[in-house]
């Protein structure tokens, strides 16, 4: 659609994030972007379409699939249903912590997931941080989970989140995240699960104002290429494209550590109530969820690999 032409010789392409202007990922997109402008002599140059202009992140990666777009920067969930191994950063309790994350996906795990998605028809640049998802809700505080029983919870389209909602005794409401505002205020759901810059970008603590730190699922986003595009480049401009996004990234985790920071201490002066929770519980409720989609010795290794590379400091 979008990326009819050539890319070999053609100076623009296209990219997409749902994420607003300001959000970290998409001002490291645009480094990204700066970067490979200044590095091929304005060869190439991006046209970022921010905000989820062009879309669901589900219907982009499709068309970025087939050449439609060029660069996509989506989270794991679209990815789960091509491509099992991609389930595996997902898992709740998996990483101890951001550190312990960002160790693996800078290492062999995160090697192995990005090259997993080139039989796709799509190029893994690199990884983006999506913070610690936590619950929040309508209704009050959630200590354990039998808080949550009863509980509507919105979640990605992703079987995995549907799973572990259900294993708290919730019931889970796929929605995409753009109808999560309305759907809060209305009652179709009573709670959803985000990171705290989320939390803030959505509104969301305008209608659900309780967040309670479960912190079960530290997944990162990825920058995607589409293969198409990535197999018009020349040999020159695709190193070009994966150092530009290697560089991208401690930008990004600068701008989303700050971001954090700044939207839980916003959040709480706005008058959120925030609260610890009874974790132990909570991961022994949620980590039998591994065995229904932990299937292959392939995401089996990689469990392994990630686990082995905890431990470190936060």
């Amino acid at each position: 659609m979008l990326a009819g032409c050539s890319r070999r010789h053609r100076a623009t392409l296209f990219g997409t994030d749902t994420h607003p202007a300001d959000y970290p990922t998409v001002q490291a997109f645009r480094r990204f972007g700066d970067l490979i402008e200044q590095r091929s002599g304005g060869r190439m140059v991006l046209k970022l379409f921010p905000g989820g202009q062009l879309g669901a992140e589900r219907d982009t990666l499709e068309i970025t699939v087939f050449g439609g777009l060029d660069f996509n920067r989506v989270n794991m969930s679209p990815l789960n249903s091509i491509e099992p191994l991609t389930i595996v950063p997902s898992l709740p309790f998996l990483f101890e912590n951001e550190a312990h994350m960002r160790r693996a996906l800078d290492g062999e795990p995160g090697r192995r997931l990005l090259a997993s998605l080139t039989p796709h028809g799509l190029i893994g640049l690199a990884f983006y941080d999506s913070g610690a998802r936590s619950f929040y809700n309508r209704r009050g505080p959630i200590m354990r989970p039998e808080d949550m029983r009863g509980l509507k919870v919105r979640v990605p389209n992703s079987d995995l989140y549907v799973a572990m909602i259900r294993a708290l005794g919730a019931d889970a409401t796929p929605m995409d995240i753009g109808e999560v505002y309305q759907g809060l205020a209305q009652g179709v759901v009573d709670g959803a699960e985000n990171n705290w810059p989320s939390y803030q970008t959505g509104r969301h603590y305008e209608v659900a104002p309780y967040y309670s730190l479960t912190d079960h699922v530290i997944a990162p986003e990825v920058l995607l290429m589409s293969k198409t595009s990535w197999d018009d480049l020349t040999p020159a401009d695709r190193e070009i494209v994966m150092e530009s996004a290697r560089e991208s990234v401690p930008y990004m985790r600068g701008l989303w550590d700050a971001r954090v920071a700044e939207a839980r201490t916003a959040l709480l002066a706005d008058g959120v109530h925030e609260n610890e929770v009874d974790l132990t519980a909570f991961r022994e409720r949620m980590r039998p969820v591994w065995g229904a989609f932990v299937t292959s010795e392939d995401q089996r290794r990689l469990v392994d690999m990630i686990l082995a590379m905890g431990g470190g400091d936060a």
